[in-house]
């Protein structure tokens, strides 16, 4: 038995006339004939019966009949939703980002997704990494833009890039000289650095207690801009992901090693989830904008 059989026979069942029937199904008379004898025969039962020239159906016709329509209903109702043109796409789709991805990344990804889904409505916040997680727990988020969590967690994470993490210091800096820096080097160095709340500092502090360094972090700050710029003024170094700073305005760059610390951006859903309004066209937009050449933003 097959779904055409099922639609056969409905369509027969609404018109008790096999000429209509058949136009209907666009097919030919004799083909709706015949499959409604194949579905006749694999039920081993008769389904409809000729009373002179009308059609009239059975009482197995009849169950079958209140037996398929409720799936035949879900059915047409997915596949139409599926073929709905991409640009009536309309709901709401709450995404949650980190600050490093809402500065650059969610803008430049909403802008290009609602040239394509106009209609759509979009809610958008700027939350830890630990309360985006909480969130999307609890479903008051659809989708995450954030980093790979440390803890265990019930979300499913697919990762986009490796990002290093470098050290940001003004060209004052005693270390300005240098072209790289193992980790154990930061040993008592005058930092500022995100506070413990924040994943980063989080994934920070394992690869300090790994390399047997434990910095002198004399200001901690929730944004990366002020630090920058606290940085360029004092002699505080600090570490931010590579694509967040450019080697400018008084600031030099150096390369971490033994070990490199390495952050992982990507996108996370709840398990079986991403099926939210607009989530999965949302990280298709994701994917292609970070596909680009020097796409990776931060």
């Amino acid at each position: 038995m097959e779904l055409r059989h099922l639609r056969y026979f409905a369509a027969l069942s609404e018109t008790l006339n096999f000429t209509r029937a058949a136009d209907k199904c666009h097919v030919t008379q004799s083909t709706l004939s015949h499959q409604i004898k194949q579905l006749e025969d694999e039920l081993n039962t008769p389904l409809f019966e000729r009373i002179g020239k009308r059609v009239v159906m059975t009482e197995a016709g009849g169950a079958l009949l209140n037996g398929i329509l409720p799936a035949l209903a879900r059915i047409d109702s997915t596949l139409n939703a599926l073929q709905t043109a991409p640009d009536v796409l309309q709901g709401h789709l709450r995404i949650g980002a980190t600050h490093s991805f809402n500065t650059r990344l969610v803008p430049q990804c909403i802008a290009t997704f609602l040239e394509r889904y106009p209609a759509l409505k979009i809610t958008v916040e700027e939350l830890s990494q630990q309360r985006i997680v909480e969130s999307l727990m609890s479903d008051t988020l659809d989708l995450g833009v954030a980093y790979r969590p440390l803890e265990e967690h019930e979300l499913w994470f697919e990762p986009l890039y490796n990002e290093e993490l470098v050290l940001v210091i003004a060209k004052h800096h005693p270390l300005a000289a240098r072209k790289r820096l193992r980790m154990v080097e930061l040993h008592n160095l005058r930092m500022t650095l995100l506070p413990p709340m924040f994943s980063t500092r989080q994934l920070l502090d394992e690869y300090f207690r790994a390399a047997g360094a434990e910095p002198q972090v004399v200001v901690e700050l929730n944004s990366i801009a002020p630090m920058i710029e606290l940085i360029r003024r004092t002699d505080l170094a600090g570490i931010v992901g590579a694509t967040a700073v450019a080697e400018s305005d008084g600031l030099r760059i150096v390369p971490l090693e033994n070990p490199t610390p390495i952050r992982t951006p990507g996108l996370l859903w709840r398990r079986g989830g991403s099926g939210a309004t607009g989530g999965r066209e949302f990280a298709q937009v994701v994917r292609k904008l970070l596909n680009q050449p020097e796409s990776h933003i931060s």
